[in-house]
Parts: C-alpha cells; sequence; structure tokens
C-alpha cells in the first residue's frame, strides 16, 4: 500500500467514531465509497491512479463496519453528515464521490444532498431505490433474494439470527473458499477478478468489514434494499456518470438503466464485456479521469 495512506479516527456528535482512510495531499479530493459488505479499505491500484492524476483518495467504514461505530436505524441520506464531517475534518471545501455496488447509492446521496461541496459523481454497478417509480424491483431479485426479503418481512428475529449466522460463516472462509463461493453463477470476468489481486483485496476489505459484528451489514442491507433512500435522486444537479456492466450478476444492468434514465443529464457506460467488478479492478482510472475534469 502507498506510504502516504493515513488513517483518522473521526470522533462523531453522538460519541463514537469514524474511521477514515485518505491517500495524497489533500489536494483535489475524491470520495470513495465502497460496497457491503465492506470495510473503507482503499484498493491499491486505485491509489496509485489517483496519485497519477494528483487526485487525493479519501474513504471510510460506513457506521457498522471495521472500527466505525453503530448507527442502527440509519438510511443511505445520512451518509452525507458523515462526508461533511470528513471534509471539516480533513480540511477540503470540495471533492467528487464515486461509489461502487452498495456504495453508488451513498454517492448519489452525497451528490443530492452536498452540491455545495460535491462537484461530481460516479457510480460503479450501483443498484436503483427500491421504491423507484417506473421500476419492477422484485422481478429482478433472484429465488434467495426473495426468500431472504421475505423473511424479512415476516420474521425480523428470524432474519437477524440468519444474518450473524451467514456473518459468521463468511469470516469462516478461507481466500479461495470465498473465491469460490463469490463466483457461484457470477459472470466469466467478475471469476476472474475474484480469483485475482482484486480478490485478495476484497476478501480483506470484507473480512475487515465484519469482523466487529453483524451491525454495518444489517444496516446497509436495510438501508440500501428495505427502505427509501433519504433523497430523490431525480433532484440531483451536479455531473453523474454511471458505469454498469451488461454481465453483471450482482446489480442487474436494470438497475444502471433506471439510475442514467432518471438521473438528470446523466452519461452512461453500460458495456456488454463489464461484469459488476470490471471497472472497480480495472478500469477506475476512467472514472478518475472522468471526476478529475470536474475538480
Amino acid at each position: 500500500m502507498a506510504t502516504d495512506l493515513r488513517i483518522r479516527q473521526l470522533e462523531t456528535g453522538d460519541g463514537g467514531r469514524l474511521r477514515v482512510e485518505m491517500a495524497g495531499d489533500g489536494q483535489r479530493v475524491v470520495v470513495a465509497h465502497l460496497g457491503s459488505p465492506n470495510a473503507g479499505r482503499l484498493y491499491e491500484r486505485w491509489v496509485e491512479d489517483a496519485a497519477v492524476r494528483g487526485l487525493t483518495l479519501v474513504s471510510y467504514d460506513r457506521p457498522g463496519y471495521g472500527e466505525s461505530s453503530p448507527q442502527r436505524g440509519r438510511t443511505v441520506a445520512d451518509c452525507a453528515a458523515d462526508v461533511r464531517m470528513i471534509s471539516e475534518a480533513l480540511r477540503f471545501e470540495r471533492c467528487a464521490v464515486w461509489g461502487f455496488s452498495g456504495g453508488g447509492p451513498h454517492a448519489l446521496a452525497c451528490a443530492a444532498l452536498l452540491d455545495d461541496l460535491v462537484v461530481a459523481a460516479a457510480t460503479i454497478g450501483s443498484p436503483a431505490p427500491s421504491d423507484a417509480p417506473g421500476f419492477d424491483y422484485s422481478s429482478l431479485l433472484s429465488d434467495d433474494a426473495r426468500k431472504d426479503h421475505e423473511l424479512f418481512v415476516s420474521d425480523r428475529t428470524e432474519w437477524d439470527r440468519e444474518g450473524r449466522e451467514q456473518r459468521e460463516q463468511v469470516l469462516a472462509w478461507s481466500l479461495e473458499e470465498f473465491a469460490e463461493e463469490w463466483s457461484k453463477g457470477k459472470s466469466p470476468g467478475d471469476r476472474t477478478e475474484l480469483h485475482g489481486e482484486f480478490g485478495v483485496w476484497l476478501h480483506r476489505a470484507v473480512t475487515a468489514g465484519l469482523a466487529p459484528g453483524d451491525e454495518g451489514w444489517a444496516d446497509d442491507d436495510i438501508a440500501i434494499f428495505r427502505s427509501s433512500w433519504g433523497f430523490d435522486p431525480l433532484s440531483i444537479s451536479i455531473p453523474v456518470k454511471v458505469w454498469h456492466g451488461l454481465d453483471d450478476q450482482f446489480v442487474p444492468i436494470e438497475h444502471g438503466r433506471w439510475l442514467a434514465e432518471n438521473i438528470p443529464g446523466a452519461q452512461a457506460e453500460l458495456r456488454d464485456r463489464d461484469g459488476h467488478l470490471t471497472v472497480a479492478a480495472r478500469r477506475i482510472c476512467d472514472v478518475h479521469k472522468w471526476l478529475a475534469q470536474h475538480l
């Protein structure tokens, strides 16, 4: 990892803490919102690409993940207050944001709610809101996801218990087991990434995120997939670009299409050669290049 990586523990207004990573000199800041489950651990290739472009890359553990305190009942929109606090602590007055997978909605929250701070936003394989108008969210659920949702609605106690059990299982997996399990039913490109360098980083970030407990994962799941996000993506007025793979078997392409078609003025790159992980693993340079135009 780059030698200029710095870790900060920020105190939140309610007496909690927020773990922040920063790589760079503090100029031309890009805040990265990572997936679910995950901790805000920066991938070395992202840091290297940001450095080449003169960008400072910042990420953080969302509440309940890694070394950040839980914030039960949080919404996606609540991340805007976290990013505002980070900007004040690190002393930057403008930034761009990108969000990968479950981080995508959080990047969009910053675009919608922090337009005095955030100048541009990008999403990579992001889900769309479950309550999005004109979007048949339920039809895109896999059988397992549909059963999980039904259990959440019918028996929250059992849903919580199964979530804790799933966390323990993930933590027990070796790197090889993790790559095999997450590859099942996924695109050839994503299987390749999971068994390579990106998979090593992802395994490390996921286990770091889940190590303290299941709160971060459960709260992310509810905030992203089972609740209103707390803001309207259609209200976004800053530049947005949507990256989404046509071969994405984690978050179906219909999510990316809805975001691209409904966020005002959004640009889109929807490629048949991309799965869920391809852009984050191999082409973050494209995302950084686009964002850098606005900084």
